[in-house]
Protein backbone atom coordinates (compact mmCIF):
# COMPACT_ATOMS: atom_id res chain seq x y z
CA UNK A 1 0.00 0.00 0.00
CA UNK A 2 1.48 3.55 -0.78
CA UNK A 3 1.30 5.96 1.79
CA UNK A 4 2.12 9.26 2.88
CA UNK A 5 2.66 11.36 6.06
CA UNK A 6 0.13 13.96 6.92
CA UNK A 7 1.20 16.57 8.57
CA UNK A 8 -0.30 19.50 11.24
CA UNK A 9 -0.51 21.90 8.36
CA UNK A 10 -2.16 19.39 5.98
CA UNK A 11 -4.91 18.41 8.36
CA UNK A 12 -6.17 22.25 8.97
CA UNK A 13 -5.91 22.82 4.98
CA UNK A 14 -8.13 19.80 4.74
CA UNK A 15 -10.87 20.69 7.08
CA UNK A 16 -10.89 24.50 7.83
CA UNK A 17 -12.79 26.19 4.66
CA UNK A 18 -11.26 29.66 5.33
CA UNK A 19 -7.60 27.85 4.74
CA UNK A 20 -6.34 29.11 2.00
CA UNK A 21 -4.82 25.67 0.68
CA UNK A 22 -8.40 24.10 1.28
CA UNK A 23 -9.53 23.60 -2.12
CA UNK A 24 -6.06 22.30 -3.29
CA UNK A 25 -6.00 19.97 -0.53
CA UNK A 26 -9.45 18.64 -1.14
CA UNK A 27 -8.15 18.09 -4.66
CA UNK A 28 -5.27 16.35 -3.55
CA UNK A 29 -7.56 14.32 -0.87
CA UNK A 30 -9.18 12.77 -3.55
CA UNK A 31 -6.85 12.20 -5.61
CA UNK A 32 -4.46 10.08 -3.27
CA UNK A 33 -7.61 8.50 -2.06
CA UNK A 34 -8.38 7.61 -5.43
CA UNK A 35 -5.05 6.37 -5.70
CA UNK A 36 -4.85 4.17 -2.93
CA UNK A 37 -2.84 5.79 -0.54
CA UNK A 38 -2.83 5.37 2.98
CA UNK A 39 -2.51 8.66 5.42
CA UNK A 40 0.29 8.08 8.21
CA UNK A 41 0.69 11.32 10.93
CA UNK A 42 1.88 10.84 13.89
CA UNK A 43 0.67 11.61 18.40
CA UNK A 44 2.76 14.77 18.06
CA UNK A 45 0.92 16.05 14.90
CA UNK A 46 -2.28 14.88 16.28
CA UNK A 47 -1.56 16.66 19.91
CA UNK A 48 -0.54 20.22 18.06
CA UNK A 49 -4.16 19.42 15.81
CA UNK A 50 -6.07 18.93 18.97
CA UNK A 51 -4.69 22.13 20.50
CA UNK A 52 -5.09 24.31 17.76
CA UNK A 53 -8.38 23.23 17.09
CA UNK A 54 -9.40 23.62 21.00
CA UNK A 55 -8.12 27.23 20.87
CA UNK A 56 -9.13 28.65 17.58
CA UNK A 57 -12.18 27.18 17.27
CA UNK A 58 -13.19 24.72 20.39
CA UNK A 59 -13.30 21.63 22.86
CA UNK A 60 -16.20 20.26 20.51
CA UNK A 61 -13.67 20.58 17.55
CA UNK A 62 -11.19 19.30 18.46
CA UNK A 63 -13.26 15.78 19.80
CA UNK A 64 -15.00 15.55 16.61
CA UNK A 65 -11.71 15.84 14.73
CA UNK A 66 -10.15 13.38 17.24
CA UNK A 67 -12.82 10.77 16.92
CA UNK A 68 -12.83 11.29 12.99
CA UNK A 69 -9.45 10.42 12.76
CA UNK A 70 -8.93 7.57 15.56
CA UNK A 71 -12.03 5.77 13.19
CA UNK A 72 -10.14 6.67 10.03
CA UNK A 73 -9.42 3.09 8.52
CA UNK A 74 -7.34 4.90 5.81
CA UNK A 75 -4.82 7.03 8.68
CA UNK A 76 -2.65 5.28 11.01
CA UNK A 77 -1.27 6.91 13.26
CA UNK A 78 2.22 6.34 14.92
CA UNK A 79 3.74 6.83 18.25
CA UNK A 80 6.94 8.60 18.16
CA UNK A 81 9.27 6.60 19.91
CA UNK A 82 11.89 7.24 23.03
CA UNK A 83 14.84 6.63 20.08
CA UNK A 84 12.74 8.61 17.35
CA UNK A 85 12.33 11.67 20.04
CA UNK A 86 16.49 11.58 20.88
CA UNK A 87 17.32 11.85 16.85
CA UNK A 88 14.33 14.45 16.48
CA UNK A 89 16.18 16.08 19.72
CA UNK A 90 19.82 15.96 17.76
CA UNK A 91 18.13 17.32 14.75
CA UNK A 92 16.21 20.52 16.45
CA UNK A 93 19.70 21.32 17.86
CA UNK A 94 21.36 20.85 14.48
CA UNK A 95 19.66 23.05 12.26
CA UNK A 96 19.59 26.22 14.63
CA UNK A 97 19.49 27.87 11.48
CA UNK A 98 15.77 26.95 10.73
CA UNK A 99 12.90 27.68 12.31
CA UNK A 100 11.85 23.84 12.75
CA UNK A 101 9.94 23.09 15.58
CA UNK A 102 10.35 20.61 17.66
CA UNK A 103 7.16 18.68 16.01
CA UNK A 104 8.45 19.20 12.51
CA UNK A 105 11.91 17.27 13.45
CA UNK A 106 9.53 14.20 14.90
CA UNK A 107 7.85 13.74 11.63
CA UNK A 108 11.48 14.34 9.79
CA UNK A 109 13.14 11.26 11.80
CA UNK A 110 9.40 8.95 11.28
CA UNK A 111 9.42 9.67 7.51
CA UNK A 112 13.23 8.84 7.11
CA UNK A 113 12.19 5.97 9.09
CA UNK A 114 9.37 4.79 7.03
CA UNK A 115 10.93 5.95 3.67
CA UNK A 116 8.18 8.42 2.94
CA UNK A 117 9.24 11.06 0.12
CA UNK A 118 6.16 12.99 0.45
CA UNK A 119 4.40 14.87 2.94
CA UNK A 120 0.59 16.22 2.74
CA UNK A 121 2.13 19.77 3.44
CA UNK A 122 2.14 23.38 2.70
CA UNK A 123 5.40 23.71 5.27
CA UNK A 124 8.40 24.67 3.37
CA UNK A 125 10.41 22.89 6.33
CA UNK A 126 9.47 19.83 4.61
CA UNK A 127 10.88 20.93 1.58
CA UNK A 128 14.41 22.07 2.92
CA UNK A 129 14.55 18.69 4.48
CA UNK A 130 13.84 17.38 1.43
CA UNK A 131 10.59 16.22 1.23
CA UNK A 132 7.98 16.79 -1.47
CA UNK A 133 4.96 18.57 -0.23
CA UNK A 134 1.77 18.20 -1.85
CA UNK A 135 0.27 21.38 -1.27
CA UNK A 136 1.33 24.53 -2.87
CA UNK A 137 0.01 27.34 -4.43
CA UNK A 138 -0.02 27.88 -8.42
CA UNK A 139 2.01 31.22 -9.39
Amino acid sequence: MKQIFVDTNGWIALNSKRDQFHEIAWKTNRRLLRNGYQYITSNYILDENYTGLLARVGHFAAVDFGEKIRASRITAMIHITEEQEEQAWELFKKYSDKQFSFTDCTSFVLMNKMSLKEAFTNDHHFKQMGFKILLTLKK
